[in-house]
Parts: C-alpha cells; sequence; structure tokens
C-alpha cells in the first residue's frame, strides 16, 4: 500500500500534462473513486498509473515531476514530527521508524559508515512493482524533505538510482544538484553523517510531542502483521547476507519455534519470505537495470553465478537471462530511456 496524498498527487500531475487521468484510470481497471476519501492505494496500482502517464503525457520523468512537488505537509501527522524534531538525525530516524503508517509497501532505511549516512528507499512485498519510478519518485520527496529541514540550497553528495541511466539526464541535474550514479542496487540519497547533528530552526517540542502522541495512537489501532514488518526487515537486509531466521528470531527475542509458529498462522515460512525478497530484488535489478547477472548475482551474495541461476530458476521457474529476455522494457519503458527536455 502507499500514502493517501500520492494518489492524487499522481492524478493532479497527470492532468497538468495535459493527459485525462480518469481515461488512464479506466485503461487500467482501475476504480475512478480510487484516490477518494484518503484511501491507502496498492502500490502495483500506483506504479501502473505513473508508468502510463508517463507515455500518455510525453513525460519520461514523471515519477520526479511528482515527487518534486511533495513537501513536509504531504506526510501529514508524520511531516510535523520530522518538522520538529531536535535535529536532522532524529527527524530522518522518526522518518525511518514510523514510514510504516503512511507507506505500506517500501521501507526507508537510515544508515551511516564513518563519516557517510545513506537515506534509502525500497519497495517490497510481492506487488512491489514499477521499483524504479517508485524510486525517483520517493527520493524526490525525500529531498525537499531535507531541504525543508536544513535549506532550499541543500544538496546530497550523491543520488543512487536503480535503473539504466538515460540518455539525458538533464531533469535529474537540475533537481537534485548532485552526481546521479545510476545502474546501483538501491535508490538512496548520500550526505556527510555530520548533517544529522545539525539543529532545526523553530523546532517546537509542544508540537513535536503532541504528534508523536497521535502517531502512536494511529499506530496503536493499525492490525499488527507480522508478516509485513518481517518483509520491510528483510528487505532492507537481502543484500547484506542476513536473511537467516535465527538472526530475526534473536532480534524479536523468541526462538525459532515460536518464529516458525507466527508465520505459519499467517500462511508463510521465513524461508518463503526470504526468497521473495531476494527474488524481488534480483527481478528489479534485471528489468531496470543494465547490470549483468554476474553483478546481480555478486550483490546477493551468491557464491558463484551459477548458484545464482539455480536459485533463480527456482523462484521463477526460467534462468536470469531468459526471464530478462522475457521482461524486456515495454515501449513505456524505452520511452523512460529516451532522450528527452525537462520540463
Amino acid at each position: 500500500m502507499s500514502c493517501p496524498d500520492v494518489g492524487p498527487a499522481i492524478y493532479t500531475a497527470i492532468a497538468e500534462l495535459g493527459a485525462d487521468p480518469d481515461e488512464l484510470l479506466a485503461e487500467l481497471g482501475l476504480d475512478p473513486k480510487l484516490f477518494d476519501d484518503g484511501k491507502l492505494v496498492p502500490y502495483a496500482a500506483l506504479g501502473h498509473l505513473i508508468t502510463l502517464g508517463a507515455e500518455r503525457t510525453n513525460c519520461p520523468h514523471l515519477g520526479l515531476y511528482i515527487g518534486q512537488r511533495a513537501n513536509l505537509a504531504s506526510l501529514g501527522e508524520l511531516g510535523l514530527l520530522v518538522r520538529h524534531s531536535d535535529t536532522v538525525g532524529d527527524a530522518l530516524r522518526a522518518l525511518e521508524a514510523h514510514s510504516a503508517m503512511q507507506n505500506r509497501g517500501a521501507v526507508v532505511g537510515l544508515g551511516t559508515d564513518s563519516d557517510v549516512t545513506v537515506l534509502s528507499y525500497a519497495p517490497y512485498g510481492p506487488e512491489a512493482e514499477s521499483a524504479a519510478i517508485h524510486s525517483e519518485r520517493a527520493l524526490a520527496t525525500l529531498t525537499n524533505v531535507l531541504r525543508a529541514l536544513c535549506g532550499s540550497e541543500w544538496a546530497p553528495e550523491e543520488v543512487l538510482l536503480p535503473r539504466s541511466k538515460p540518455r539525458d539526464i538533464a531533469f535529474y541535474d537540475h533537481f537534485f544538484r548532485a552526481p546521479v550514479r545510476f545502474d546501483q542496487e538501491m535508490a538512496a540519497l548520500v550526505f556527510p553523517a555530520d548533517l544529522l547533528e545539525q539543529r532545526i530552526a523553530g523546532a517546537d517540542l509542544t508540537v513535536r510531542q503532541s504528534a508523536e502522541d497521535h502517531i502512536g495512537q494511529l499506530e496503536g489501532d493499525q492490525a499488527s502483521n507480522f508478516t509485513d514488518a518481517l518483509r520491510r526487515y528483510l528487505r532492507t537486509q537481502v543484500t547484506r547476507q542476513r536473511c537467516h531466521a535465527e538472526r530475526v528470531a534473536r532480534m524479536r527475542l523468541i526462538t525459532r519455534r515460536t518464529l516458525s509458529r507466527h508465520l505459519r498462522a499467517q500462511g508463510t515460512t521465513f524461508r518463503r519470505l526470504a526468497d521473495e525478497a531476494q527474488s524481488q530484488v534480483a527481478k528489479q535489478l534485471l528489468a531496470d537495470t543494465s547490470m549483468s547477472v554476474t553483478q546481480v548475482s555478486a550483490i546477493l551474495n551468491f557464491s558463484e553465478p551459477a548458484a545464482f541461476t539455480h536459485a533463480f530458476r527456482r523462484w521463477s521457474g526460467m534462468t536470469p537471462s531468459a526471464w530478462r529476455r522475457d521482461n524486456q522494457p515495454s515501449d513505456t519503458a524505452r520511452l523512460l530511456n529516451a532522450q528527452y527536455s525537462p520540463k
């Protein structure tokens, strides 16, 4: 699922660029009232709509176009908590911890290694389609969040995108004002770690506490889904070779047997979810990037390409190369890689 504000933003952007969003919804077989009443919308539906919208509006950077229009207000109560956090680090940790309340379909991650911090975004779950489009949109939104906290001139040191490099990257350069690295294993903003210590001007403790209380209430009202929480965790760990049931059991302070029982009650197993996470990342990289099968194998920490091919055949019934051939970019995806001029 996705944040309720994303759907209306897509609808509005498509209309502004000259296409009829209602016609596109009908063509995709989607309910014309999909975005009414602040509903959470399936990620797959949003991805299909953006992809078709990019084709019909002749705007291949539609994901960025939508994302750059988002701001802290788009995040609702979470935006208030972020805006009134004590430091930038506190704000981003709040975003990481609570993004699931609005964004059931992707996980935000925050990690620091030495003097570099990486703020990442990764779609997950069985319906996580159109990952490249969602990732561009999300990184544009996260950039605007950081500019709201740090000043309009803020720019990351690097932007990482899990998609092939388009012929013209002027729009990316214009918006991010930083080097954009394509064909990456993740979508992320990279910036100096000392930014996390920067205090946020005008932060109001009373507003922050009120937002925290309201978010806690909203999260308490949401049905707990052990399987979804585990999918989120596995998506962040799949390229780090940490998809081990024992590790998850220790993290949750339960036994391996109890973990298995919880998952069995929800109709799945740890092996099935771990395979799903690896398969999803593999397919995203094969479909959206120019990486070789050997490179994808290495990212997923397989000992050799043959082991990856064997696992991929078990997941999909075909080899990675055959799957890639059968999932070559459509006309719309080719448009995304075509030369264009920024709007």
